[in-house]
Protein backbone atom coordinates (compact mmCIF):
# COMPACT_ATOMS: atom_id res chain seq x y z
CA UNK A 1 0.00 0.00 0.00
CA UNK A 2 1.22 3.15 -0.75
CA UNK A 3 1.69 5.64 1.88
CA UNK A 4 0.22 9.09 2.68
CA UNK A 5 1.24 12.21 2.31
CA UNK A 6 0.16 15.24 4.12
CA UNK A 7 -0.24 18.27 3.33
CA UNK A 8 -0.13 17.47 -0.45
CA UNK A 9 0.91 21.09 -1.36
CA UNK A 10 3.38 23.47 1.00
CA UNK A 11 4.12 27.14 -0.17
CA UNK A 12 7.07 28.99 1.83
CA UNK A 13 8.72 32.19 1.64
CA UNK A 14 12.41 31.84 1.94
CA UNK A 15 13.32 31.66 5.70
CA UNK A 16 10.06 29.69 6.84
CA UNK A 17 10.13 26.34 8.47
CA UNK A 18 7.91 23.38 7.13
CA UNK A 19 6.57 19.61 7.96
CA UNK A 20 5.81 16.98 5.48
CA UNK A 21 4.47 14.11 6.94
CA UNK A 22 4.40 10.48 5.82
CA UNK A 23 1.67 8.24 6.84
CA UNK A 24 0.67 4.49 6.50
CA UNK A 25 -2.00 2.13 7.71
CA UNK A 26 0.11 -0.76 7.70
CA UNK A 27 3.21 -1.27 10.09
CA UNK A 28 6.05 0.78 8.28
CA UNK A 29 10.00 -1.33 7.76
CA UNK A 30 11.39 1.77 5.86
CA UNK A 31 11.03 5.07 4.77
CA UNK A 32 12.66 6.49 1.35
CA UNK A 33 12.80 10.66 1.21
CA UNK A 34 13.48 12.36 -2.37
CA UNK A 35 12.73 15.40 -4.23
CA UNK A 36 12.30 16.05 -7.71
CA UNK A 37 13.10 19.72 -9.53
CA UNK A 38 10.30 19.85 -12.00
CA UNK A 39 11.07 18.30 -15.69
CA UNK A 40 13.99 16.19 -13.89
CA UNK A 41 14.70 12.49 -12.17
CA UNK A 42 14.06 11.93 -8.59
CA UNK A 43 16.84 12.62 -6.39
CA UNK A 44 17.09 10.19 -3.13
CA UNK A 45 17.48 12.08 -0.16
CA UNK A 46 17.61 9.78 2.89
CA UNK A 47 16.43 6.15 4.24
CA UNK A 48 15.11 5.25 7.71
CA UNK A 49 15.58 2.16 8.68
CA UNK A 50 14.29 1.78 12.20
CA UNK A 51 11.89 3.40 14.73
CA UNK A 52 13.01 6.40 16.62
CA UNK A 53 15.67 6.91 13.80
CA UNK A 54 16.64 10.85 12.51
CA UNK A 55 18.75 11.47 9.60
CA UNK A 56 19.54 15.01 8.02
CA UNK A 57 20.78 16.29 4.74
CA UNK A 58 21.75 20.23 4.84
CA UNK A 59 18.77 21.41 7.14
CA UNK A 60 16.42 18.58 5.83
CA UNK A 61 15.55 16.76 8.90
CA UNK A 62 13.33 13.05 8.43
CA UNK A 63 12.19 11.09 11.54
CA UNK A 64 10.56 7.85 11.89
CA UNK A 65 8.11 7.09 14.32
CA UNK A 66 7.20 3.35 13.95
CA UNK A 67 4.49 3.56 16.81
CA UNK A 68 2.74 6.28 14.96
CA UNK A 69 3.54 4.55 11.92
CA UNK A 70 5.09 7.70 10.28
CA UNK A 71 7.95 9.70 9.15
CA UNK A 72 7.95 13.25 8.92
CA UNK A 73 10.41 15.71 6.60
CA UNK A 74 11.24 18.98 8.49
CA UNK A 75 12.36 21.94 6.40
CA UNK A 76 14.32 24.23 8.75
CA UNK A 77 14.99 27.58 7.27
CA UNK A 78 13.40 27.16 3.99
CA UNK A 79 15.55 28.70 0.89
CA UNK A 80 15.44 28.68 -2.50
CA UNK A 81 17.54 25.72 -3.75
CA UNK A 82 14.67 23.85 -1.49
CA UNK A 83 11.79 24.46 -4.26
CA UNK A 84 11.08 20.96 -5.15
CA UNK A 85 8.68 18.10 -4.96
CA UNK A 86 9.21 16.08 -2.07
CA UNK A 87 7.72 12.76 -1.95
CA UNK A 88 8.21 9.37 0.26
CA UNK A 89 8.23 6.04 -0.19
CA UNK A 90 8.11 2.95 2.05
CA UNK A 91 8.46 -0.58 2.61
CA UNK A 92 5.44 -1.96 4.64
CA UNK A 93 4.38 -5.16 6.23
Amino acid sequence: QKPVQSPQVVILQEGEDAIINCNSSKALYSVHWYRQKHGEAPVFLMILLKGGEQKSHDKIVATFNEKKQQSSLYLMASQLSYSRTYFCGAETQ
